[in-house]
């Protein structure tokens, strides 16, 4: 269930229907699917892909997304490291970043200039997409990152992030969901 925080008024959102309402009145798409599919780790992107293609196919189609892959990211996961602190710096896509978490959790974070910084506790069954140009950041945690989720593209190479260099994110940095 998503959590949506907005840390320097001290106010945290739970209901998905207000999460809902806040994001679309800042041109930012939020879902929950059904998510009853358990997924070993070992699972390949084609069977978690093929999981959700009644989902999947209609959302693209009327959306005009051309392909779909997954990212699964754990304590495993080689130069952990590297790869969260290219997504923890604040930038923006040439496209929409859409995220399907099929499991796991992550944190995205948004700074929409005209209003606080704000998250959003995306975690299983949770879609969120980010419009093309919006300043954003992800954290899929310090210790014991888990995110399985689909993502989904117009071009991949939409979502090679510009950086803003703005360092915002570093206020943020100890920042802890309230659950």
């Amino acid at each position: 269930m998503a959590i949506l925080s907005i840390p320097e008024k001290n106010r945290t959102l739970h209901d998905p229907r207000e999460i809902r309402s806040f994001l679309e009145e800042r041109n930012l798409f939020f879902d929950q699917w059904s998510c009853a599919v358990v997924f070993e780790d070992s699972a390949t992107q084609e069977e978690i892909l093929a999981a959700y293609t009644k989902d999947l196919k209609p959302f693209m189609d009327e959306g005009g997304y051309q392909t779909a892959d997954v990212i699964s990211i754990n304590q495993g996961t080689e130069n952990y490291g590297a790869i969260r602190a290219k997504f923890l710096s604040e930038h923006t896509h040439s496209e929409d970043e859409i995220r399907f978490f099929v499991d796991g959790q992550g944190l995205f974070w948004f700074n929409l200039e005209t209003e606080p910084v704000f998250n959003l506790l995306c975690e299983k069954g949770d879609l969120i997409s980010v419009p093309a140009g919006t300043k954003h950041w992800f954290d899929a945690g310090e210790t014991n990152p888990f995110v399985k989720a689909i993502r989904i593209f117009i071009d991949s190479s939409g979502w090679v992030p510009d950086y803003t260099h703005s360092k915002l994110e570093e206020k943020f940095a100890d920042f802890k969901v309230k659950r």
